[in-house]
């Protein structure tokens, strides 16, 4: 079915203005453009290896979306978590897992970051502070919170950032993280990725609260929406959020508006949107608008740019290489990772 015309899903789509000035510096802006660019190619080789069936099972891109990851991460400290639900290799590339390991991951290989036994939709770093990548649909709004307490409850300025899309805020445990994460004032920000799909069923399709961010204002949270085409938003934002957040206040809560260019999976062929509103989309490409401000702002030559997009092509290439000579798992490893080993004395004979 198409979109209705009165889904607020038109309320994202912003005029583009050419900035005059940079609001950020040079080394800021490439560092946006690179890693948006990183994961939009990552994403577009994963499409392809999916169509060759080197991977297999499910595959959830983050194709339109990458200005997020690129804003969060220039946002946050090392030390800030990150969890969130299973389209989420772009987050997990831009918390610092490699190609390598994270196309290796879906190639089901022994060299992935989860050994291959995560796929597409269960990426995991301890290193990274990266706590996933989450198949069930808000099953990571409470795990988020409960991240937050540890880091309350050890007395660090570290927060975690619990991402969910508009799918997800439908489901009981967000208010109940939000009220407990509200009651205990714990450090967590939580942010509702919008794209305006639940898979293939609209936000107005779904609830009568359309303007989801409107949903932490009923317990008293800091609560705002963002234009989620723009790094430069995403970060300003966050950047308040965590400040907000560091000072002891408690939480904030971020809805930010962005949208998938591709299928909710790769099953999905989005035949409930109309072609003009993905032109719609598409003429904001948050990836296309922060090369035109690159080139605009003088910050680098249509030469230099070239030579970031080879470096980009060169490691995708070798991530693709990496995962196709990796190993699969030995049998044995069916009964390795199922547990974790106790780590308190009472747990212990």
């Amino acid at each position: 079915m198409v979109l209705e015309k009165t889904n607020p899903v038109k309320k994202a789509v912003v005029k583009k203005v050419a900035a005059k000035k940079a609001a950020f510096s040079k080394e800021q802006y490439l560092y946006w453009y690179e890693l948006m660019l990183r994961i939009r190619r990552f994403e577009e080789r994963c499409l392809l290896a999916y169509s060759q069936q080197k991977i297999r099972g499910f595959l959830h891109v983050y194709i339109g979306q990458e200005s997020i990851a690129a804003g969060m991460e220039s946002a946050l400290i090392p030390g800030d978590g990150i969890v969130t639900a299973y389209r989420q290799h772009g987050t997990a590339i831009g918390r610092g897992i490699s190609t390598k390991a994270a196309m290796a991951e879906l190639f089901g290989k022994a060299t992935g970051v989860n050994k291959g036994k995560g796929g597409s939709m269960h990426f995991m770093s301890s290193e990274h502070k990266y706590f996933g990548g989450n198949g069930i649909v808000g099953a990571q709004i409470p795990i988020g919170a409960g991240i937050a307490f540890a880091e309350k409850y050890r007395g660090t300025n570290n927060l975690c950032v619990t991402m969910f899309g508009d799918g997800a805020s439908r489901q009981g445990a967000l208010h109940e993280a939000f009220n407990m994460a509200m009651t205990w004032k714990l450090p967590v920000l939580f942010i509702c990725e919008n794209n305006h799909y639940a898979m293939g069923t609209s936000v107005v399709r779904t609830s009568n609260v359309a303007e989801i961010y409107k949903l932490g204002l009923g317990y008293d949270m800091p609560s705002e929406q963002v234009d989620g085409m723009s790094p430069e938003a995403v970060h300003e934002a966050i950047s308040k959020a965590a400040a907000h957040i560091r000072s002891g206040a408690g939480p904030y809560f971020l809805e930010i508006l962005t949208y998938r260019y591709k299928g909710h999976s790769v099953s999905d062929p989005g035949s409930y949107r109309s072609r003009e509103e993905l032109k719609s989309y598409q003429n904001i490409d948050p990836l296309k608008v922060t090369e035109e401000k690159i080139i605009n702002f003088g910050f680098v030559t249509e030469a230099e740019l070239e030579t970031i997009k080879e470096r980009v092509k060169v490691e995708i290439d070798e991530a693709e290489a990496f995962a196709e000579a990796s190993p699969y798992p030995d049998a044995s490893e069916l009964y390795t990772d199922n547990y974790a080993e106790p780590n308190y004395p009472f747990m212990k004979d």
